[in-house]
C-alpha cells in the first residue's frame, strides 16, 4: 500500500470524512511545506498525548480536575449535563452559565443497543446520592435519542432529591415563526414563560 493510500485511509477513519473529502485532505497535505506537515503531526500528538476525560465530570481537557471542575467561583452544587464536550464548550460560550458540568459521552440510543448504564452517570450519581447537588440542568440535544436521555436521567435523579430542569427550546432569536416546523412550534408554546 502507498504512503499516500495510508494516510487517506487514516483520514476517512475521522468523524464525518467520507472517502472523497478524505482524499482531497490527503493530497493537501502532500502537496504542503515539510513544516506544515510537521506542525500539524505535532499537534495531533500533543492533543493525543496531552488531553483526557476528567475524572470528575469526564469533559476532555488538559487537567484531571478539568478547568470547569477545578474552578473554585463555580457552583458545584448546580450541575450541567451534556452529550458531548463540544456541547458543553457551546453552552460556556453564551456565559450564563456558573454552576459544574458533566459529560455523558453519547447518549440513549435503543437502536444501536446504547442504554443509560452505557453512558458516563456512575460519578454523577453518586454525587447525586451523596446530597452534593442541588439541581441538574438537562442539556441534552432535542432529538428522540435525546430526549429519551432527558427522561431516563430524571427520573433517576429525582429519586435522590434532586431538582432537574431542562432547557427551553423554541423559536430562535432572529427567527421567523413562519419559518419554524410544527415541533419547534409546540415546543415553544409549551415552554413559554412570563414576559419580562
Amino acid at each position: 500500500m502507498s504512503v499516500l493510500r495510508e494516510l487517506i485511509d487514516q483520514l476517512q477513519e475521522l468523524p464525518g470524512i467520507g472517502p472523497k473529502s478524505a482524499e482531497r485532505i490527503g493530497y493537501w497535505i502532500v502537496r504542503q511545506p515539510a513544516e506544515v506537515v510537521r506542525a500539524l503531526a505535532s499537534a495531533i500528538e500533543t492533543s493525543a498525548q496531552g488531553i483526557s476525560p476528567c475524572g470528575l465530570c469526564g469533559h476532555v481537557d488538559e487537567t484531571d480536575p478539568c478547568r470547569y471542575c477545578g474552578d473554585e467561583t463555580r457552583d458545584p452544587r448546580t450541575v450541567c449535563v451534556v452529550e458531548s464536550s463540544r456541547d458543553l464548550e457551546a453552552l460556556e460560550g453564551t456565559g450564563e452559565f456558573h454552576g459544574r458540568y458533566h459529560v455523558l459521552g453519547g447518549r440513549v440510543a435503543p437502536v444501536e443497543g446504547v442504554a443509560l448504564r452505557d453512558l458516563n452517570v456512575s460519578g454523577l450519581m453518586d454525587r447525586a446520592r451523596a446530597g452534593e447537588i442541588d439541581e441538574v440542568v438537562v442539556a441534552t440535544n432535542p432529538t428522540f435519542e435525546g430526549e429519551a436521555t432527558a427522561a431516563m436521567l430524571g427520573k433517576e435523579l429525582v429519586k435522590h432529591g434532586v431538582r432537574v430542569t431542562r432547557i427551553a427550546r423554541g423559536v430562535p432569536s432572529g427567527g421567523e415563526i413562519v419559518h419554524m416546523n410544527a415541533a419547534v412550534l409546540g415546543d415553544a408554546l409549551r415552554g413559554r414563560g412570563e414576559l419580562d
